[in-house]
């Protein structure tokens, strides 16, 4: 992929041009490594790199790597309402993402005194079409759209609009916040943006601004483009990195494309791929076993970091140094919790909150071993909203301004 060098105004000395050859030639003997692709090859003393960019982006990462975060979320709302039945209707539950939140959603339920039922859209088009389906003619109280584009489901979404069920995403849009079209009362998720922005600094930080980078996506699901497409844009930002491939796997394939993709990819090449960054981290869970059969070790190079969802498995993998260096976790039991908050205050005829969960990096420095991110205090503060305390209980909930809903 070529690489836009900016032209540096000044007239070249002896000693310049001499340099220029020699990195020209350090250039051109990485090309002939064992493995390289056609054209130019990667070099961890690539042009320019980044220092600007740089510096930014170990700042953001210290930030987002603290692990001591007080609750910013909201503190007052409705109190419980009762009686309600909530459907999630899962894009697939064998995305570790949409399994833990509907885990969640059921966690919760069972303190503000809800019904739950989970329908398997399983990974396809129709699938998905027949599970919305059958959420809507069992009249629920709400629906959940679990991480899946509601545009494919359109005929089925103006069923539930016209039934006046309220809907609310969860990764079913790009942006959080409700939706005019689709129609949601509130898209639960963290900011896509943000998440975007903080992988591509991790990699920019920890190569110092020289990597090869291959980035994983799942181009049918406009959410992940959209992530993925942002992270490319970013990364290009720094001179130092280079996009070695872009990769389109959809999620139901990644299991049978992933590993003979890897395989591929290490082929072509080899050492200049340094980096790797997927929109989820299953994908790295299929891409292990490629990298184990290659001789790759577990602690990389590549170093991978996954841009969602934080499943305990992608921890495991992280705590482990086993093919994932870090992860930008969805902190999914919190989220569950929120789309309980956010149904409440719909029945309520109460706004959406407005909460955005804050961006956080887990690795194995400051995970502790966790196998999730989870931080503190929403537990609470959902409990002291809803009125719904446990007997006997006793306790503070650290908290800090959090600016009111549009």
């Amino acid at each position: 992929m070529p690489r836009n060098l900016k032209a540096v105004p000044r007239v070249l000395t002896v000693r310049s041009v001499s340099l220029a050859l020699l990195l020209a030639a350090v250039t051109a003997l990485a090309g002939c490594e064992r493995g390289s692709s056609n054209g130019p090859g990667f070099s961890t003393a690539g042009p320019n790199g980044c220092p600007a960019d740089q510096a930014r982006a170990q700042t953001a990462v210290a930030r987002a790597e603290k692990t001591d975060i007080p609750w910013n979320g909201p503190a007052t709302g409705p109190a419980a309402v009762s009686g309600k039945t909530i459907v999630y209707v899962a894009q697939t539950m064998t995305n570790p993402g949409v399994a833990g939140v509907a885990q969640s959603v059921r966690e919760a339920a069972r303190v503000i005194g809800w019904n739950v039922r989970v329908i398997d859209g399983e990974g396809t088009p129709a699938g998905i079409q027949s599970a919305l389906s059958e959420a809507v003619a069992l009249k629920p109280s709400g629906i959940v759209i679990g991480g899946f584009d509601p545009n494919s489901t359109s005929e089925q979404i103006g069923w539930a609009t016209a039934a006046r069920i309220p809907l609310i995403g969860w990764h079913a849009v790009a942006s959080p916040g409700p939706s005019v079209k689709p129609r949601l009362f509130t898209n639960v998720t963290t900011n896509v943006d943000d998440v975007a922005a903080i992988s591509a600094q991790w990699v920019i930080s920890r190569s110092h601004g020289h990597a090869g980078v291959v980035l994983f996506t799942d181009a049918s699901i406009p959410f992940a483009k959209h992530k993925s497409e942002l992270i490319r844009k970013r990364l290009a930002a720094c001179a130092g990195v280079r996009m070695l491939a872009y990769e389109n796997i959809p999620i139901p394939d990644a299991s049978s494309r992933t590993p003979r993709e890897v395989s591929s990819l290490l082929s072509r090449f080899g050492s200049r791929w340094t980096y790797s960054v997927a929109i989820n981290d299953l994908y790295f869970a299929d891409a292990a076993p490629a990298f184990r059969s290659a001789g790759e070790k577990g602690s990389g190079p590549p170093f991978n970091i996954g841009a969602g969802d934080g499943d305990p498995s992608a921890f495991q993998r992280v705590n482990s140094r086993q093919y994932q260096a870090a992860t930008v976790p969805e902190p999914l039991s919190l989220q569950g919790w929120q789309i309980l908050d956010e149904f409440n205050r719909a029945f309520s005829s109460r706004p959406a909150s407005g909460y955005v969960a804050p961006v956080h990096i887990s690795t194995a420095a400051n995970s502790a071993g966790a196998t999730t991110w989870d931080p503190s205090g929403y537990r609470e503060a959902y409990r002291k909203i809803w009125g719904k305390w446990p007997r006997g209980y006793a306790g503070n909930i650290r908290l800090v301004a959090q600016p009111a809903a549009p």
